[in-house]
């Protein structure tokens, strides 16, 4: 199956949130290439960025999960370039 490299920008506001947020990361563990995570405590927020190569229903399915928990904000980004 062809996939996408993408890289997905969360902003956590919510640290309530964060379980869920976890969790999810968790269930798509095996597309996930890499992820970063900084605590911005002088504003309470939480940036974390994750790199995927997976297909493109399951970049989207992740990405819409994702920003759909509360208080936390995710945007993809594609490369014009396939994975595997």
């Amino acid at each position: 199956m062809e996939t996408r490299i993408a890289l997905i920008g969360i902003i956590v506001e919510n640290m309530e949130s964060v379980e869920q947020l976890n969790a999810l990361l968790h269930e798509y563990r095996e597309y996930i290439v890499g992820r970063m995570g900084i605590p911005y405590r002088e504003k309470n927020v939480n940036i974390i960025s994750v790199a995927i190569d997976a297909p493109l229903d399951k970049i989207n399915a992740l990405s819409g999960k994702i920003g759909r928990l509360k208080g936390i904000t995710a945007k993809t980004i594609y490369s014009n370039i396939g994975g595997n």
